[in-house]
């Protein structure tokens, strides 16, 4: 899953799926920590365990420890996974 991070906002929020400049859609999160020492990456994964109702540990940044665009691999059926963002995002 790929995800545009935006630290230091007002709250935690998904503002929805959006398309890059080269084709690929991603998730537009906002998360309230600081991009200092991991702070914010460590938000996104807590935001996103709650969310979508899975342990932390499914979720691995992969790419992008230091970018505003980051890699995140999901452990677990996909099918289900993947219904359970849809649900997210269409509530938001």
């Amino acid at each position: 899953m790929r995800v545009r991070l935006t630290p230091n906002s007002s709250c935690c929020k998904i503002n929805g799926i959006f398309t890059g400049a080269d084709g690929t859609l991603f998730l537009k999160i906002n998360v309230v920590s600081v991009p200092e020492k991991g702070k914010a990456n460590q938000e996104l994964i807590k935001f996103l365990s709650r969310l979508l109702k899975e342990p932390k540990s499914v979720f691995e940044i992969v790419g992008g420890e230091t970018d505003r665009c980051k890699k995140i691999k999901i452990t677990g059926d996909a099918g289900v996974l993947a219904e359970k963002i849809k649900t997210v995002v269409t509530e938001e």
